[in-house]
């Protein structure tokens, strides 16, 4: 923990300087490319409380309830798997306008469904869609914040999935007491419309730019926001040569290897990172006690039956503790929030289990499940997006985000299948201890080989992960 707090922005770090405007001009971009975010969580939450309804008119099997949410995520996983190499191909923009039209049509035909299978491709659309923003939103973020700022841009990512979550259950709220659970789907359309228009509207990234030899481009959006120098000093840093002179593409780029790259010697490390991280994310059992949270909330007294209540109380918390990462994640470091967080989920999960074991007060269960929350979003639930868009080289951003979000989603997927199974194998008590285990190895795998990214370049982070992996630089 002293080595992360330890940790400061080197000199080299510093060298690119936004202008008054530019640091507004960012964030404006920041903020517009994030409604891929809020759709992410809208809708992955929307159904939450549409399916009470839908059941009904559908008269849907409990396994065909299972699937409509579920399947989802396998739409997530091909969206995510899919959208690395066209974002390296032809760009970050089009393909973040090319995904609010794939939102549109997967919220339009869910919206419309007349039957189960209208509505699970809907569900199936939608999931490409999320999958692929999941993937893309934090390459280009990482791509487009300078170093000082770079922490909290990029939490801006899990803080509109978790205001998409909210909101989602506001409006479930909102149109529940009437039934109307096709405006529920609705509602969604809007920001699908804005991701379109504002992608059309922001300018490619400059990395990208750099990377497919359009350094001049890249120079007169660069030029827009940076101190006079600061064009000069991206284009060096990126390209690895200066100037206008042509990027060093080292065999990575989006035409030469694809995934297949991603395990070279040289960002082998940045890989294997990327994919434990995501896969911990998920295994540390987030949705397993979001799943709990209605149950327990009944338990004790607290708006009877009325599960969309519970889902916005869930909301609202974490988009409070999203906010408070926001602020201490460019102040502490990245690897003091995902220790700490691990931490903290580990004691409360295992205490968790505890209370279950001993048949504790329901109280005490809601208070260590919410302790829960609250660890996650403050680290492990943003953080790890954060880090997404920092560990992988210029040239392999994409691909590698969408290595780390193919292996988020699968991993999600896994976890909502075996779970019940597990509790009916080994009890809730020792399910919540496994995921506490799960926690500690978590910790030990951030404290030994995850890097500090706080105020780096991708060099300077690509030299740590060989230090801490034991792989030359050369």
């Amino acid at each position: 923990m002293s080595e992360a707090l330890n940790v400061r922005p080197t000199a080299e770090s510093q060298f690119v300087e936004l202008t008054p405007r530019g640091l507004r001009t960012v964030r404006g971009w920041a903020v517009a490319i994030t409604i891929g975010s809020f759709l992410f969580g809208f809708d992955t939450g929307i159904i939450s409380g549409a399916l009470l309804f839908i059941r009904e008119e559908f008269n849907l099997s409990s396994f065909e309830q299972s699937s409509v949410v579920s399947v989802l995520l396998l739409g997530a996983v091909v969206g995510a798997l899919s959208c690395g190499r066209i974002a390296d191909r032809y760009g970050r923009r089009p393909l973040l306008a090319g995904l609010g039209v794939v939102f549109f049509v997967g919220i339009a035909a869910a919206a419309v469904a007349n039957g189960y299978w209208m509505l699970m491709l809907g569900r199936f659309v939608m999931g490409l869609a999320v999958g692929g923003v999941s993937a893309t939103v934090p390459t280009y973020l990482g791509e487009m914040a300078p170093a000082q700022i770079r922490g909290r841009v990029l939490t801006l990512n899990q803080l509109l999935i978790s205001v998409g979550l909210l909101v989602s259950y506001l409006v479930n709220w909102a149109f529940a007491e009437a039934g109307l659970w096709r405006a529920m789907f609705w509602v969604g359309a809007v920001p699908a419309v804005l991701l379109v228009l504002a992608a059309l509207r922001l300018p490619e990234s400059p990395t990208w730019l750099i990377v497919h030899s359009r350094t001049a481009e890249a120079r007169r959006i660069l030029d827009t926001v940076t101190e006079p120098g600061g064009a000069d000093k991206v284009i060096s840093r990126v390209s690895g040569t200066g100037g206008d002179a042509e990027p060093r593409r080292s065999g990575t780029g989006s035409d030469s290897g694809g995934m297949r790259a991603l395990l070279a010697r040289r960002v082998r490390p940045a890989f294997l990172v990327g994919v434990i991280l995501a896969a911990l994310q998920q295994f540390v059992g987030i949705n397993t006690i979001l799943y709990y949270a209605p149950t327990i909330m009944a338990g004790v007294g607290l708006s009877a039956s009325n599960a969309i209540y519970y889902s916005v109380f869930i909301g609202v918390i974490n988009v409070a503790v999203t906010v408070v990462s926001v602020n201490l994640v460019d102040r502490l470091g990245r690897r003091p929030l995902l220790l700490a967080s691990l931490a903290g989920m580990g004691i409360s999960i295992g205490m968790l289990g505890v209370a279950f074991a001993a048949n504790l007060s329901p109280v005490i269960i809601l208070i260590f499940m919410l302790l829960y929350i609250v660890s996650f979003g403050i680290g492990m639930g943003p953080v790890f997006w954060v880090l997404l868009g920092e560990l992988f080289p210029p040239a392999l951003r994409a691909t590698g985000s969408s290595a780390g979000a193919t292996i988020n989603w699968l991993s999600n997927f896994l976890v909502s299948l075996v779970f019940l199974p597990l509790i009916a194998a080994i009890g809730q008590a020792s399910t919540f201890w496994t995921f506490a285990v799960i926690c500690a190895l978590g910790m030990a795998f951030v404290a030994k080989w995850v890097p500090e990214t706080r105020g780096r370049h991708a060099d300077e982070v690509g030299r740590d992960l060989h230090r801490r992996w034991k792989v030359p630089t050369t």
